[in-house]
């Protein structure tokens, strides 16, 4: 939901939006090893709401020929320092050519933060026990310890506001004509999976309305156990909505399909991917009542990639992350220090 943000400012700018997606390669070379394949990446960023088309295999530095190749007025990036492998600004000869824009990071998220979460894959951030040697000892590689830190690598809490959610939202009612569907779930680390879901539901109408309902936490916690919704609700809301088929989250819904949720929606279908349904508190399925009504189906989205599969993904590069973040951050730390002596040259 930090890219969402950042790429909703960018079309806020203009009229269109092209977003360059970096190549697996390219990625590994400037950054460390990427979470998601390059395909997986193009297809998570053309399901955000503001873009309007992507461009495949951008170069990591953003040249004047790449914007003309595209037809761009200018470029867009968030206000952090983004370094080639040589600790060059990637933004430098866009920046000269005064063809470049900046909008604001979104606070309290960054991958590395998440990354982190996943790592840690202990019950502290679901909790406030802050004394867990363990995981202390982890989030210092994560920009997160008492050490020096640079600002862009560092984690400050996220914090929801009203605000926020309105510029998410599509603020659209359905209209007569609509069908509305319901689909439940924690979408959490919302990822291809979720997507290839939503996509084939959205297929399943002419005039589809989809409501997605996100479980609170504890809820999630209850039936996905471990230290599972790596995600907050709030942050799971914001990374739903940027999604270009869904229309409205219901916040915190409740875990069984209600008569009077499906009554108070006027809905017409509700859909479940191929993931196991865990019963609910009393042992009772919950999806009961859409099946006594004969609006229940399944949908399978094709795809095999879920939240412990990431999860995996990094923990099997754990070690190959830790020292990216940290190289990451030594090498924002020094463009600080240089920026630093500029300002005290000047003075």
């Amino acid at each position: 939901y930090g890219h969402s943000n950042q790429l909703r400012q960018a079309r806020a700018m203009g009229d269109y939006l092209i977003v360059g997606v970096h190549t697996d390669e390219e990625i590994a070379k400037h950054k460390g090893p990427p979470v998601f394949t390059q395909e997986e990446r193009y297809k998570m960023v053309q399901a955000i709401k503001w873009v309007d088309e992507i461009a495949p295999g951008a170069p990591y530095v953003t040249t004047l020929e790449t914007l003309d190749k595209y037809s761009c007025d200018f470029c867009v990036h968030g206000d952090d320092i983004t370094l080639t492998i040589d600790g060059k600004d990637t933004y430098e000869e866009v920046k000269t050519a005064g063809r470049y824009r900046e909008c604001k990071r979104t606070q309290g998220v960054s991958t590395t933060d998440l990354v982190g979460r996943m790592l840690l894959m202990t019950k502290a951030h679901h909790s406030n026990i802050d004394e867990d040697l363990d995981y202390r000892k982890h989030t210092d590689n994560f920009g997160k310890g008492p050490k020096g830190h640079s600002p862009w690598t560092g984690v400050s809490q996220f914090l929801q506001t009203s605000q926020k959610i309105i510029q998410f939202a599509s603020g659209k009612e359905p209209q007569p004509g609509d069908t509305i569907i319901y689909v439940a779930g924690a979408f959490d680390l919302f990822h291809v999976g979720h997507v290839d879901f939503l996509e084939k539901v959205h297929q399943l109408a002419e005039k589809p309305y989809i409501i997605a309902g996100l479980h609170f936490d504890q809820e999630v916690n209850r039936y996905k156990g471990k230290n599972y919704p790596i995600m907050n609700i709030h942050e799971r809301t914001l990374s739903v909505l940027a999604c270009r088929y869904v229309s409205e989250v219901v916040i915190g819904a409740p875990y069984a399909v209600t008569a009077d949720l499906l009554d108070h929606f006027r809905v017409t279908l509700v859909c479940h991917g191929m993931t196991e349904v865990v019963p609910d508190k009393d042992g009772s399925d919950p999806y009961e009542e859409p099946k006594r009504r004969g609006i229940f189906q399944l949908v399978d989205s094709g795809s095999n990639l879920t939240t412990d599969l990431i999860v995996q993904r990094i923990i099997k590069n754990r070690l190959e992350f830790e020292a990216r973040n940290q190289k990451k951050e030594a090498k924002e730390l020094a463009v600080l220090e240089a920026m630093r002596r500029l300002e005290q040259e000047k003075h």
